[in-house]
């Protein structure tokens, strides 16, 4: 059916677009966790995938936990050897189970966090893991900077994955 010059088809699909838009800015807006850009953690809180990379390498006892905050598709399909997967931190279940993993560790605990979902500037878990923790009292958190994502940043420079 016509109307005018649009395709009713067309304007079914742009309106369940639009709808989806206003409900996508909707939720960001009410989401439960305040969401922290990875881009506003401190260079000094940074660790580059070769320096944890030679960490992991060395294979010593009592090195930092280095843990997972992004999905569990991601973690599942490969993931840094020893890490543990913490719950994405943009939702209120992931940080439930970031500070289930946590609460009981020492305040002085290493910890390191990755996500590698996208690009450093875009990804909504780093930040917010990492706000997370500091509220929780930690006091030497590190997070892992990869400026695309795990593919390209951990996996494709050959560096040792788990799965």
């Amino acid at each position: 059916m016509r109307f005018g010059t649009i395709d009713f088809r067309k304007m079914v699909v742009l309106a369940f677009v639009l709808h989806l838009a206003v409900i996508s800015s909707n939720a960001l807006q009410f989401s439960p966790v305040a969401v922290m850009s990875a881009a506003d953690i401190q260079q000094s809180a940074l660790i580059q995938p070769q320096e944890l990379q030679s960490i992991i390498a060395k294979g010593t006892r009592g090195g930092p936990l280095t843990l997972q905050v992004g999905s569990r598709v991601m973690y599942v399909q490969g993931h840094i050897p020893r890490s543990q997967y913490a719950g994405p931190a943009v939702q209120p279940e992931g940080l439930e189970l970031l500070r289930k993993r946590v609460e009981s560790l020492p305040r002085s605990k290493s910890i390191v966090i990755y996500c590698g979902c996208c690009p450093w500037t875009r990804c909504p878990n780093m930040g917010t893991a990492y706000r997370f923790l500091h509220e929780m009292g930690f006091t030497n958190v590190k997070a892992l900077y990869m400026a695309s994502n795990f593919g390209a940043d951990w996996v494709a420079k050959g560096y040792q994955v788990e799965k």
